[in-house]
């Protein structure tokens, strides 16, 4: 199963509700603090329950919301690319068309609410029978399905098996079972058993946070192997033989001690009394220092938690894609889901480079799923624009809006334009871009004059051809383009990051001015 989409409502930055949807790659981006982590952890809180990175309390309750005594929170998401057969009941399979768990849109929408940062109460949205004969047959035992088959006479085969007797008795009413959307509590009575056995058929969700331990104590830093061998040591089986192996070598030394105590005993019967062997018991061996020597290291034996923070980095993600790919192979490859904050962290640009092919090329295998946050404007220009969302600021303080990138002060999608909005990226690129679509439009005669007639005017030095300078007077956009154009020209002063940004939204405003007089007098 892949996430179509989810929506979020009281958590966080989240108030209303919001929804979002994806693709097998989608990357966040947005300034700092718009709520791109968020996403990905209540994802994580949604799939992992507590038991991921991120666990839920009360503080995650949205602050307005909470005030006005609204603390539910809810996590929801629709699935697709859904299994064929399912099991829910015995070992007969059954599908979630014949169930009836799937929503208007024949996707299973599966919703999470928690109160005040609780424990959830799952429900399935879903078009449901609501015929009064045949409603709620999901919550209902055995018994109950097999007392309405006898009542009604309804053949069924194998009534041990609840599925079956479910599927007979829709049958029965099938030209009035009055389908309409409803909330299954999956937390209530059969339906759980029910839930139970279809989150095994979950994507395996892994997250990666911008914020992971990076310093030089960091265990994993230390090494990837030392996480590795507290996940090794916590198998059952080897537990087992190592609890058989500590037993062994405890009787051993119970058999020596005992002899060398019975040895002084002959030469001082006074000391031998006040002595006993103290040996750690079997539980309370640290099997771990055992292993503590273990490491990954590089070139000289150089360890990698004195490599520089580059390379940890790189080691870090690796770690971490190998870790979730052994819990897919643990929980039946079901599919998987990486959610990683900001991958280029500490990477030069051809790292980043190297990244983000590789996280596009992982996204195209098979029931894999890639989720991205990012605030590098170079990363954002190696992706296609229906990969992107744009998390922005709503109306209110606590609104965010999560939007496609569509054409905004341009007609068409420009991803000079995305890093302008996510990152206030000021580039000599937008600026050219912008400038050339007000020429292809007409407008710029009309916008130099508007400027002018502002006395936004400054003086250019320009070079003839004969190589003779003349002054004349440039608005600061024009005089910007020019020095751009012609870097030879070294006679004029060189414009300011803050020149740059301010000719940019010169052009942004006078752009979106335009629009909506063309949207109000359309032709």
């Amino acid at each position: 199963m892949k996430i179509d989409s989810m929506k979020i409502s009281n958590f966080r930055g989240y108030a209303e509700d919001t929804e979002i949807k994806f693709n097998d790659l989608t990357v966040f981006v947005g300034k700092n603090g718009i709520g791109k982590s968020t996403v990905l952890e209540a994802l994580d809180i949604f799939f992992n329950e507590g038991k991921g990175v991120v666990k839920l309390d009360k503080s995650d309750v949205n602050v307005e919301n909470r005030r006005n005594e609204n603390q539910e929170t809810c996590i929801s998401v629709i699935f697709k690319d859904l299994p064929d057969e399912i099991v829910i009941d015995s070992n007969v399979s059954t599908t979630l068309k014949d169930e009836f768990l799937l929503n208007a849109e024949k996707k299973l929408e599966v919703i999470k609410k928690y109160n005040n940062g609780g424990s959830p109460k799952v429900f399935i949205k879903a078009m449901h029978p609501s015929n009064s004969n045949c409603k709620d047959l999901l919550l209902k035992k055995n018994a109950d399905l097999k007392k309405i088959v006898q009542q009604k006479q309804i053949v069924c085969e194998n009534q041990s098996v609840n599925s079956l007797l479910r599927k007979a008795i829709w049958e029965h009413y099938s030209e009035d079972l009055s389908l309409q959307e409803t909330e299954i509590d999956a937390s209530k009575e059969d339906a759980k058993k029910i839930w139970d056995k279809l989150s095994n058929y979950m994507p395996v969700y892994s997250l990666f946070q911008s914020d992971r331990k990076n310093s030089d104590g960091d265990s994993e830093v230390q090494d990837p192997l030392k996480e590795a061998v507290k996940e090794i040591l916590n198998d059952a089986s080897l537990r087992d033989d190592l609890n058989n192996i500590a037993e062994k070598v405890n009787h051993k030394l119970q058999d020596v001690a005992s002899r060398t105590l019975k040895k002084l005993k002959e030469i001082d019967s006074e000391i031998a009394r006040n002595l006993n062997p103290v040996i750690p018991a079997v539980n309370a061996l640290k099997w771990a220092d055992v292993f503590k020597a273990v490491s990954i290291a590089g070139d000289e034996d150089i360890p990698i938690n004195k490599r520089g923070s580059g390379v940890k980095r790189l080691v870090l993600l690796s770690f971490f894609r190998a870790e979730a790919e052994r819990r897919l192979s643990e929980q039946g490859g079901n599919g998987i889901i990486y959610a990683i904050e900001e991958p280029e962290t500490s990477q030069h640009t051809e790292n980043q480079k190297k990244l983000i092919e590789a996280f596009k090329s992982l996204s195209q295998a098979d029931n894999v799923q890639v989720l991205l946050t990012t605030h590098s404007a170079f990363i954002v220009k190696h992706l296609d624009f229906t990969d992107i969302r744009l998390i922005t600021q709503g109306d209110g303080s606590n609104q965010r809006v999560i939007k496609d990138v569509l054409p905004s002060q341009l007609k068409y999608p420009s991803l000079n334009e995305v890093n302008f909005i996510a990152f206030n990226e000021a580039t000599e690129e937008y600026h050219d871009e912008l400038y050339g679509f007000i020429d292809f439009q007409g407008w710029r005669e009309e916008y130099k004059e508007e400027y002018k007639r502002d006395k936004l005017c400054r003086p250019y030095k320009q070079i003839g051809r004969n190589g003779e300078i003349r002054e004349t007077k440039k608005i600061l956009t024009e005089y910007i383009r020019h020095q751009i154009h012609h870097p030879e020209n070294t006679h004029n002063d060189k414009y300011t990051e803050e020149e740059l940004l301010d000719s940019i939204n010169m052009m942004r405003k006078f752009i979106s001015r335009k629009q909506t007089e063309e949207n109000v007098n359309p032709e």
